[in-house]
């Protein structure tokens, strides 16, 4: 399970970049990702139900706070997890991420009120933010420059695939046997298999980093070998024309995610969807997010990240626009195909743009503050989408962040650089 190590250009042994010549390494962390998911999955479709149905929450903002806790517990612990993982290695930082997560599925399960469901959510951000940015930190150290949009994709690809079928197997689990605590078993099961996995099979992959970094070639990035965390923090949120234009794309598209994690369960069991359903359309959505990113992320490697980009935000907004137009099963579904094949055009791409612009010495933490602002869309998706929501309905809200995510995607068109992907 070792990533390859062979002689290099001076004689000595070290580790060899490449998706094939680190495969074994490369799909255990997919498959770990892949659980990772599942951990968020478990929610999905259950938790907006336990809001209404089990704590009575009447006001949609009150009922959005646990997506509101685990937006900025997820967004502070990706700034973090990237600087962590610099300074001790990424591996102790990934089986950190899954010993925090073990208390979540018993505090959802025996919850005896509304604040122990955003307690929980707080550790489960907290996992999550050390988990995922870990994996993709990780794959990103073993493939290389050449091949980083697939190995975005695939890695993506593992993760929503895992939220999309806990989300229909969660569906399916709540309406057999109630809400609690059956859904949230399988998430248990998931962080015992996950944390298992990590203490024993994953390696360390930051010489492969350190590797890259001694054969990067010159680009715009280079100059800047040598930041500091807050320069960097400055650089990718704000001055770097593609770091930035990906760092608010990604808010919105998770500003997005979050109004339909909060949201779209209570929209359609009050249209009058059963349970089933509503976990078909809450599978639906990152099912096709996942499957489509093995084949987005290759194809930003080979035509850039940028278009793909701009036309994954625009699908997006038409996604959305079609949910608060619509009342029925139906129409629904379409939206959610069109949602899930938006974003996975976007996330494979803004990932790998990222890992495309930032040098090997700082791209751990660029990508951790990609990731805090990525993240921090959550927490804006759950307290704008809920005050909408309140003053105006829930149609309204989806209509309103569609329009920001259309102008989100035209941000992109004329402020990132389009020959990004060529870089290293």
């Amino acid at each position: 399970m070792h990533g390859k190590t062979l002689p290099n250009a001076y004689g000595s042994v070290g580790p060899v970049l490449g998706l094939r010549q680190n495969l074994a390494q490369f799909m255990l962390l997919v498959a770990i990702n892949a659980l990772v998911g599942g951990t968020l999955g478990q929610e999905r479709t259950v938790l907006p139900l336990l809001a209404s149905q089990t704590f009575h929450l009447d006001l949609y903002t009150s009922a959005l706070t646990y997506i509101l806790a685990f937006g900025l517990s997820k967004a502070a612990t990706n700034y973090f997890a990237g600087t962590l993982s610099d300074r001790y290695g990424r591996k102790p930082v990934l089986v950190t991420g899954w010993l925090v997560a073990i208390p979540v599925p018993l505090m959802l399960i025996f919850a005896p009120s509304w604040g122990w469901i955003v307690a929980a959510n707080v550790f489960l951000g907290i996992s999550q933010g050390l988990t995922w940015s870990t994996a993709v930190i990780m794959k990103m150290d073993l493939t290389g420059p050449k091949q980083r949009g697939l190995a975005m994709g695939l890695n993506e690809a593992a993760g929503y695939l895992g939220v999309a079928v806990t989300a229909l197997a969660t569906g399916y689990i709540a309406s057999t046997y109630g809400l609690r605590p059956g859904p949230f078993l399988l998430g248990a099961a998931y962080i015992a298999l996950g944390l298992g996995l990590s203490v024993l099979t994953v390696r360390e992959t930051r010489h492969h980093a350190k590797a890259e970094a001694a054969q990067h070639t010159t680009t715009h990035s280079s100059a800047h070998a040598g930041l500091t965390t807050g320069q960097i923090f400055t650089l990718t949120s704000f001055k770097d024309r593609s770091l930035s234009a990906a760092s608010q794309a990604g808010l919105v598209n998770n500003l997005n995610d979050g109004l339909a994690w909060g949201l779209f369960p209570v929209l359609f069991v009050s249209s009058g969807l059963n349970l089933n359903q509503v976990g078909i359309l809450a599978a639906v959505y990152p099912a096709v997010w996942g499957a489509a990113q093995l084949f987005t992320g290759a194809a930003s490697d080979r035509w850039g990240r940028k278009w793909l980009i701009v036309a994954g935000m625009i699908v997006q907004a038409a996604g959305l626009a079609l949910v608060a137009a619509s009342h029925t099963f139906g129409p629904w579904l379409i939206a959610a195909v069109l949602l899930g094949l938006g974003t996975a055009l976007v996330y494979p791409a803004l990932l790998a743009a990222i890992g495309d612009v930032a040098h090997p010495t700082w791209r751990a933490r660029s990508v951790g503050i990609y990731r805090l602002w990525r993240d921090g869309g959550f927490a804006v998706g759950a307290l704008l989408s809920g005050f909408l929501a309140d003053l105006y309905g829930i149609p309204a809200a989806v209509a309103t962040v569609a329009a920001l995510t259309a102008v989100s995607g035209l941000v992109v068109a004329f402020r990132m650089r389009d020959n990004d992907h060529t870089a290293g």
